[in-house]
């Protein structure tokens, strides 16, 4: 097995955030491919959020962004397990950087759960209806309006909205990236966007 450098090491925490012992150990278990090792990272982090969703988390703090030219601002509330976390730099940025998402991109809902049925199923009909003269079997039709319905969760729920910073990752996987790197359950609660 080839040795990990320190400079693929240094080179995957700057992208990742790790420790240096979680880098060196993925970095040899993927060979030093830093794109697999990134992976098997992410993975490893939903593997910890999942296991820290059972925790309250009743602690956290407001995010905030106010655009240049005053015009558009976001608030939102990202709770934490402890005091201790909710006064981290890390964490405090990343309410930052979810208030700017919001004022950048303008959610409408949290996740895909918060979308009200009426509005999925009138999404749906849409989808049928620019199918109609399409001769697709339903099950294939079926298929690329569920597809169809996930980008548009994509544009309309915050955690399935493409980073604005780094459009690799998700929201989502922006939270659950500092979950397994905090060590604690972290969610966003309430946000609003105003704009004149």
């Amino acid at each position: 097995m080839p040795k990990t450098s320190m400079d693929q090491i240094r080179e995957l925490r700057q992208k990742t955030g790790a420790g240096v012992m979680d880098a060196k150990e993925v970095l040899e278990k993927t060979n030093g491919d830093i794109e697999k090792a990134i992976e098997l990272l992410r993975k490893r982090g939903q593997k910890i959020a999942a296991e820290k969703q059972s925790r309250e988390a009743k602690e956290g703090w407001i995010g905030h962004y106010i655009h240049t030219n005053g015009k558009v601002a976001a608030l939102v509330e990202l709770y934490c397990e402890t005091d201790f976390v909710a006064r981290n730099a890390e964490f405090k940025e990343l309410a930052h950087n979810i208030a700017m998402q919001i004022a950048a991109m303008n959610p409408s809902y949290l996740s895909p759960h918060d979308v009200p049925e009426e509005e999925k199923e009138k999404e749906r009909e849409i989808y049928r209806e620019q199918m109609i003269n399409d001769k697709k079997p339903k099950n294939i039709i079926d298929k690329i309006i569920e597809g169809k319905l996930s980008k548009f969760y994509s544009e309309i729920c915050l955690l399935k909205q493409p980073y604005f910073q780094d459009e690799k990752k998700t929201i989502e996987d922006l939270v659950t990236e500092k979950i397994s790197k905090l060590g604690e359950k972290i969610e966003i609660g309430k946000f609003v966007r105003l704009s004149l």
